[in-house]
């Protein structure tokens, strides 16, 4: 009889220390990223919770709100999913005012519409592609029978009004392509890119190559110096929204592989008018004034002409395809468009402020303390934004149940074997989302730290995490 009770507590504490052993590792895991000099003066936090269950299984400060960095698009397209479903999609209307004469002749003007579509002009899609979208406007234009337009093109910008950038964003990321702001009528990614060719020797000038596409109503100061070989990309543009003077500050290492840097398009909704009526001039179908905006015309004290009819409608891929490429490739843009999308599908002025405070209360009203979701983008590009990571893994966890949740899943990057979005800007490096061991035990995992220094900090994240394998 003792022998048998011997057993069934060998094998009760053999089960006992099997279930602690991932905690142990995750200890000394944590402590060891926690000792090492390059976070000597970082605030680390870790939360893992069972997939099945939500319990906690580990966490350390897991209640301090900490930036987020692009690990807050898990929480923006979770909500993307729950406030517009899944098979959402945007439209973009092209429209004309006035009538059109028994000759061909437009007296009036046509309309761009834009209803918030981050991926018109996109090169993601098929469907997207700018010479795709070019072409289809073109089509309903010579079927609407116009050959010629006594006015203008216009890009309807006025849906989201004049605030481009998000409050807490930095002017050194605003000018370049992950900082390009948000507008109703987005165009390519709202980003253009500039080729660069290093100097023969440090410290030579850099020479641009080329604009693709050009962009003759914009003009570039390069101030870019070549850097040592190995130094990479440090190239930054300076260009603030709706501006025409852009400057280029930095340096551009010899011997770097890639071709150059993408920027920002300081005015969108311009450049889609704008290569419209290029390429309607190029069919010689002509107008007889530039091309310009809503915004455009309200700082000249005119107001956008009425619509007497519509011609064309541009959809945009489903919201699952929006938001797989939003996770896998970080997408700034996708997150801010995404953010006002809520805020206008929840009956509020479409703006970043009221998206933010409109994600917040969504998951307040779920159990999650709002005071732990300062949240003040769509894309974690603010350094203001703070999230504590139980917060975050919290969501994580309820979004399971949800119909969309293999959309969702689906969207989230492979990252050292798991599934995880990461996050980094000045400082901050980070990583949510999804691990199954190869028992089959589901972990939830968000990993976080500010303020570290040095760089390849990640694969010390990732040993952390690699305690739950």
């Amino acid at each position: 009889m003792k022998s048998i009770k011997l057993s069934i507590l060998l094998i009760a504490l053999s089960l006992n220390v099997f279930a602690q052993f991932p905690i142990a590792k995750l200890e000394q895991a944590y402590q060891n990223l926690v000792n090492d000099e390059q976070a000597k003066y970082a605030i680390t936090s870790l939360c893992v919770l069972d997939a099945q269950s939500g319990k906690v299984i580990f966490a350390k400060n897991e209640n301090i709100g900490l930036a987020t960095a692009s690990t807050l698009k898990t929480i923006t397209s979770a909500t993307a999913f729950s406030v517009l479903g899944k098979d959402f999609k945007y439209q973009t209307t092209l429209a004309y005012s006035g009538k059109i004469t028994p000759d061909g002749t437009l007296q009036g003007d046509l309309i761009i519409i834009g209803a918030g579509d981050p991926t018109l002009g996109s090169w993601r899609y098929e469907q997207t592609k700018e010479n795709a979208v070019l072409n289809q406007w073109v089509s309903a234009i010579k079927n609407a029978g116009i050959k010629k337009i006594e006015g203008t093109i216009i890009g309807d910008d006025s849906l989201w009004g004049t605030q481009t950038m998000p409050e807490g964003w930095i002017w050194q990321d605003m000018g370049n392509y992950y900082g390009a702001g948000s507008s109703a009528l987005a165009w390519r990614e709202n980003q253009f890119d500039i080729h660069l060719k290093p100097g023969g020797s440090i410290g030579a000038d850099v020479s641009i190559q080329k604009t693709v596409p050009t962009m003759p109503y914009l003009k570039v100061i390069n101030e870019l110096k070549t850097g040592s070989s190995g130094s990479g990309d440090n190239a930054y543009a300076y260009l603030p929204p709706f501006g025409n003077l852009a400057y280029l500050r930095g340096t551009w290492g010899m011997g770097i592989s890639k071709t150059g840097i993408s920027l920002a398009m300081p005015d969108p909704a311009f450049d889609a008018a704008y290569r419209l009526q290029d390429t309607l001039l190029r069919l010689n179908i002509t107008s007889s004034k530039e091309a310009t905006t809503a915004r455009r015309l309200g700082l000249e004290g005119k107001t956008l002409p009425n619509v007497s009819q519509k011609i064309a409608t541009v959809s945009s891929p489903t919201l699952s395809e929006i938001i797989y490429w939003f996770n896998k490739k970080s997408v700034n843009l996708y997150g801010e468009q995404l953010l006002r999308t809520i805020a206008w599908k929840l009956g509020k002025t479409p703006s970043t402020r009221n998206g933010a405070s409109s994600v917040i209360n969504f998951w307040s009203a779920k159990g999650i303390d709002k005071n732990a979701l300062n949240i003040l983008d769509g894309s974690g590009l603010s350094p203001g934004t703070r999230v504590t990571t139980l917060a975050m893994a919290s969501i994580l966890f309820q979004v399971q149940k949800e119909d969309w949740f293999a959309a969702y899943y689906n969207s989230f990057p492979d990252n050292n074997g798991m599934k995880l979005k990461s996050g980094s800007i000045n400082d901050v490096s980070a990583y949510a989302g999804y691990f199954t061991d190869v028992k089959g035990n589901k972990y939830i995992a968000v990993i976080n730290i500010n303020n570290y220094n040095g760089s390849g900090i990640s694969k010390k994240l990732f040993k952390v995490l690699d305690a739950l394998k």
